[in-house]
């Protein structure tokens, strides 16, 4: 699969099969699975077998898991992703970025360009996130990029032993701003 989106900093890229190692070496620390739908440990095996459903889940056009690769190493630091639903032209929004890039606006960076890659190449009408409550700094991200915040659903997700209550956050394609 060819798809490359070139940012500042990064490129946010389908996945390829040497992408695995930098999958699972980020993805295995806690932190990512903590409020994340990222399983914990996280294996080469399930980093392989998640590179390979990436891809039909391309080539169907039912979902865009990219990795945000740092322009300069071309090494995979964290994952964007963009689960679609084409009946009603909207789709979710998820990401995670390794620790030691945390803070310098990478996340910020990604998730402008799959805004622009749903609403414009995708023709999306709306795009929406949840955010495991109390990820604040998640909140602040999405908020930052244009998101507004829709409603709370009260212990929603199981997650690492406890419930946890979910924040949607929502952008209208009239609402994003390049």
């Amino acid at each position: 699969m060819k798809l490359e989106i070139e940012g500042e900093r990064i490129v946010i890229r389908a996945l390829r099969k040497t992408d695995a190692r930098d999958i699972q070496r980020h993805a295995k620390r806690r932190e990512i699975s903590r409020y994340s739908n990222v399983p914990h440990p996280y294996t080469m095996k399930k980093a392989r077998e998640f590179i390979r459903h990436s891809h039909k889940e391309m080539r169907k056009g039912s979902a865009y898991h990219l990795g945000i690769a740092n322009k300069r190493t071309g090494k995979i630091i964290g994952m964007i992703a963009l689960g679609i639903d084409k009946k009603n032209r909207n789709a979710e929004a998820g990401y995670w970025l390794a620790k030691e890039y945390r803070g310098r606006g990478i996340a910020t960076e990604a998730l402008k360009l799959i805004l622009s890659f749903g609403f414009r190449r995708l023709k999306l009408v709306r795009i929406w996130a949840r955010v495991m409550h109390p990820n604040k700094r998640s909140a602040e991200l999405l908020e930052r990029c244009g998101f507004r915040y829709e409603g709370r659903l009260r212990k929603n997700t199981f997650r690492n032993g406890r419930w946890m209550d979910d924040l949607r956050y929502g952008i209208l394609r009239e609402d994003y701003k390049s």
